[in-house]
């Protein structure tokens, strides 16, 4: 029980260095400073700072060390390779902010569901579109365009997105994979659809920015697709990044897929490496994290209105069996070297 104290304790205090950018700070020093450096160079109170790097220390992640009878802190450079933004794919601080952020944005919603039995709506999570892009920043930015696509069929989806094809990214948010990929692949035409008109909106403003004339938004209810006779057959690639598993219809949205895919396309989707029994899960690393995730978030929105609520360890297993369903004829499931937290369910029209 104390280490459990502890270790929640440690989790909050570190979402706080790494918003306010302490943790970006100081990994920029090369030796032990004291508290009125580092709170100069972060442009932060010094109080506040010192209470928050006794956290820091007693968790054993800054070491302490004296000059002249003053305290002095150091963030080992091996600390900065997993939880600053430097860290890219490796970035596991950017995961601190979740559980505080789910937390503030949903714990008596969510308590309240546990009684009434009724998921919880998007406008309960204002902040968390954002937290989304922040992670799909860490794991896009460095391994979407240079190594996932190119691990695509043998870089064949590489190729044809050179050449030129219709690509649609659904669940996009604001946007962050399919902005990378339109920039990346000029040739190509993308269009990225959400249920957030907030997200979209923010996806638009990002595209005008930065002048893509190649990519297009709506907003739309990706389980509404296999009813929409104007994009049957319309896409050669279809992708989804950790989306399906917090949709209200998943088995509609997956048939949706199927339906706006040409007879030779192909959809990547990227969801939860896990195993649908939970006692298949007893020793995944990050059980309890993902569960709880899932229990603050994924499932919660995806009951609403009666919604399937498959939550976000639905696991491997029934990602296949409801994409077979969907009339995939071939589901392969690839492991992703740089993405321990995924699997990529390939399929093939």
């Amino acid at each position: 029980m104390i280490d459990i104290l502890n270790y929640g304790a440690i989790n909050l205090a570190m979402a706080i260095g790494y918003r306010t950018g302490l943790f970006d700070v100081m990994d920029t020093f090369d030796s032990p400073q004291n508290i009125g450096d580092i709170s100069d160079q972060a442009g932060l109170n010094p109080r506040y700072v010192q209470e928050w790097l006794g956290i820091m220390t007693t968790a054993e992640i800054v070491e302490l060390s004296q000059k002249e009878d003053e305290n002095q802190y150091f963030l080992p450079k091996h600390c900065g390779d997993l939880i600053t933004r430097r860290a890219g794919n490796s970035n596991l601080g950017v995961y601190t902010q979740e559980i505080p952020l789910l937390t503030t944005c949903a714990m008596e919603a969510v308590i309240e569901g546990f009684s009434s039995g009724e998921g919880v709506t998007y406008d309960h999570y204002p902040k968390f579109q954002a937290f989304m892009s922040q992670l799909a920043n860490a794991k896009h930015r460095q391994v979407l365009i240079n190594k996932f696509l190119p691990s695509v069929e043998n870089s064949r989806i590489v190729q044809r997105l050179k050449a030129g094809i219709q690509v649609c990214d659904l669940g996009c948010a604001e946007g962050v994979a399919v902005i990378l990929m339109a920039e990346s692949f000029p040739q190509s035409r993308f269009v990225g659809i959400d249920i957030s008109s907030e997200a979209i909106d923010e996806a638009r403003r990002q595209t005008r920015r930065q002048k893509l004339e190649n990519l297009d938004f709506m907003v739309l209810d990706a389980a509404d697709l296999k009813n929409n006779r104007e994009m049957k057959g319309l896409f050669d690639y279809v992708t989804a990044f950790d989306a399906i598993h917090d949709q209200t219809r998943p088995l509609d949205v997956l048939l949706g897929v199927n339906h706006i895919l040409r007879l030779d396309g192909r959809f990547s989707m990227v969801d939860i490496a896990a195993k649908s029994d939970l006692a298949d899960n007893l020793d995944h690393p990050m059980g309890p994290f993902l569960y709880t995730v899932s229990l603050m978030h994924c499932l919660p929105v995806g009951l609403v209105g009666g919604g399937t609520g498959l939550g976000m360890m639905w696991g491997r297993e029934k990602a296949v069996e409801m994409l077979k369903e969907a009339r995939f004829q071939q589901v392969q499931v690839i492991e992703m070297p740089d993405d321990p937290f995924n699997l990529h369910f390939f399929c093939a029209k």
